[in-house]
């Protein structure tokens, strides 16, 4: 399976996650969500929002990113905070 292949996410995610240095699911998932959105933020990714933390986490989950519930919007937040 490839990047685009998981829900939420389609070409464009795939390069810009390629760009970060994960290139596959399982990379994805050994990061995580939050730690693949902290790269694309450091890697000043053009367009880049918390669209793209909701969606890889629902790419995760196998969720469409607009059923994510409030409050794991909020866990992933400060998850982000944290680091």
């Amino acid at each position: 399976m490839k990047l685009e292949d998981m829900r939420n996410l389609g070409p464009k995610s795939g390069e810009w996650l390629g760009r970060v240095g994960i290139e596959n699911p399982e990379r994805l998932a050994e990061l995580g969500a939050v730690e693949a959105y902290r790269r694309l933020r450091d890697a000043d990714t053009p367009g880049l929002s918390l669209n793209a933390l909701w969606a890889m986490d629902g790419a995760l989950e196998d969720v469409d990113w607009r059923l994510i519930p409030a409050e794991r919007k909020r866990e992933l937040l400060a998850e982000l905070d944290e680091g």
